[in-house]
């Protein structure tokens, strides 16, 4: 028996951050799926109730899904998945119609047609797909999901809007079959100081709906497409990086371990919520910094960057940057401030990964959080892996936040309480 009236599954999976949020929604996650073993034994630690398929989603049909889970056509509520992104992204070294990587959605698609028929689908991706090969990207998912009887509709959602302390921006996909649906994306509950430069940063965003205020921001504007009406409401303050992660034990280089204990009480709601029901503290380790890094560590302080570096200190590279050029590069991070976008390494090269008052860079852990996976969720495998499984997930708490809408929306069921 399930669970739950509602059923996801999860294709992609990495290490389950839209899994962990649509089961905090009240979703039974039936089955998920990823090629990468560190990741599957992530996924299958924090998840041991959902069947997992560790294959290329290449390899998967319909008819092994129905026989491994004893699910039928069109049981599944919401198909979720988030293919790579890195042949989209604007930081790959080269972007191409070529890279294999970004062909992959077609395998979702092949899957809803072999015989899933979930009645929602949701993809996530990075904006960087919006300027790929002039959107083809884009005009190809719509052929692919209207050809199979779905209405699409896309935004790009930052996770900042809802409460998490990461400007970070993501491509949502929301399709359905069900009729006389009119398909929306959640309002933002969080005022951020947060810009959207790439495509569609204007037209598919909430930005120029939101309008600041000093004490009390608000959202308002008349919202053209899918939207019909003007929204005023208040909105919370943005949750700022020490609110996150001010709690967590202070590390000097090669201090901490992938399991240790708290040695203070938490103090804001997110640490709270973040806290919940752990008893230990997992991935809290500080990695070891190069003797260069640690001496311009020296010389950068909080929200600062490698403009603060004396010249002679900078790497090759840096020294024929422009001031304007790699604004969060060897940067600490501002802890009355959003975290930049957590990626796949906290690599001081590719954005501000200092911590602000400890000499080293992010841990794991301070990255999961970040991200808005709770202490309980633990990242197995390699160090680097770890990092890896962190910066490819989608924010637990934003994950949550498209379940609690789709359900609301288009499957139109009560939802219940979450544990998050």
């Amino acid at each position: 028996m399930r669970k739950s009236d509602l059923v996801a599954a999860d294709l992609f999976s990495g290490a389950g951050g839209l899994s962990f949020g649509f089961q905090q929604a009240g979703f039974d996650v039936a089955f998920a799926n990823d090629i990468n073993p560190e990741y599957a034994y992530t996924y299958h630690e924090n998840h041991p109730n959902t069947k997992f398929f560790r294959e290329s989603v290449e390899d998967l049909s319909a008819a092994d899904v129905f026989r491994a889970t004893g699910l039928r056509k069109g049981e599944i509520d919401v198909l979720i998945g988030g293919p790579p992104c890195q042949g989209f992204s604007i930081n790959a070294p080269k972007r191409s119609q070529e890279d294999a990587r970004n062909h992959l959605f077609q395998h979702y698609g092949r899957l809803v047609l072999e015989g899933l028929r979930p009645k929602v689908v949701l993809m996530e991706n990075v904006p960087g797909m919006l300027s790929l090969e002039d959107g083809e990207f884009i005009r190809a998912i719509y052929e692919l999901f209207q050809g199979a009887g779905y209405k699409m509709r896309h935004m790009v959602l930052c996770a900042a809007h809802y409460g998490i302390p990461q400007e970070r921006w993501r491509l949502i996909f929301i399709g359905t079959l069900l009729k006389d649906i009119e398909i929306t994306f959640p309002k933002p509950t969080h005022h951020a100081p947060v810009r959207a430069n790439f495509t569609g940063g204007r037209d598919l965003t909430w930005l120029r709906f939101i309008k600041n205020g000093d004490d009390r921001p608000r959202l308002e504007g008349q919202l053209s497409f899918p939207y019909h009406k003007t929204l005023r409401y208040p909105l919370h303050p943005f949750v700022p990086v020490k609110d996150a992660i001010g709690d967590l034990p202070r590390l000097a280089i090669r201090e901490g371990g992938e399991e240790t204990d708290y040695t203070s009480r938490p103090e804001t709601p997110y640490q709270k919520t973040m806290r919940r029901n752990s008893a230990k503290l997992f991935n809290h380790f500080a990695g070891i910094l190069s003797r260069q890094n640690l001496d311009r560590l020296r010389h950068i302080p909080p929200g600062g960057s490698w403009r603060d570096i004396p010249f002679d200190l900078l790497p090759k590279g840096m020294k024929r940057a422009r001031r304007s050029d790699h604004t969060r590069r060897y940067g600490r991070i501002d802890p009355e401030g959003l975290s930049g976008t957590i990626l796949t390494k906290c690599d001081p090269h590719w954005g501000s990964f200092f911590h602000w008052s400890q000499n080293r860079a992010l841990t794991v852990r301070e990255a999961a959080r970040i991200q808005s996976f709770p202490d309980t969720y633990r990242f197995y495998g390699s160090r680097v892996s770890q990092y890896e499984q962190v910066g490819n997930a989608v924010p637990p708490l934003l994950a949550k936040v498209l379940a609690d809408h789709i359900r609301g929306t288009i499957l139109a069921r009560p939802a219940k309480a979450a544990s998050f």
